[in-house]
């Protein structure tokens, strides 16, 4: 069993920063993609940023230069800095994992989200 717990969510202004960890325990073997999604109410869910097990990483237009993702192999951890928040950056943001287990089967993984809100 593999969980995915985030942290770091909260209420901040405008032009403000957040910090958000996800945390994967549990039969781990190995993690390959960790990925933030977000959703706010009434849209679809979307990627905000992704980063390989080699550490490379990707992002959404909208956040490109504002949000850092980053990660450590050591601790299963991935986070994401989130600088020069806006108010459309409102939204409940998701970890996503694909995760092989010591089995050595791949599982995809979500965690259960944090809200992020930013006023205005």
């Amino acid at each position: 069993q593999v969980q995915l717990v985030e942290s770091g969510g909260g209420l901040v202004q405008a032009g403000g920063s957040l910090r958000l960890s996800c945390a994967a325990s549990g039969t781990i073997f190995s993690i390959n993609t960790m990925t933030w999604y977000r959703q706010a109410p009434g849209k679809q869910r979307e990627l905000v940023a992704t980063i390989t097990s080699g550490l490379r990483p990707n992002y959404a237009d909208s956040v490109k230069g504002r949000f850092t993702i980053s990660r450590d192999n050591a601790k299963n951890t991935v986070y994401l800095q989130m600088n020069s928040l806006k108010p459309e950056d409102t939204a409940a943001y998701y970890c996503y994992a694909e995760v092989q287990t010591v089995s050595r089967t791949w599982y995809d993984y979500w965690g259960q989200g944090t809200q992020v809100t930013v006023s205005s």
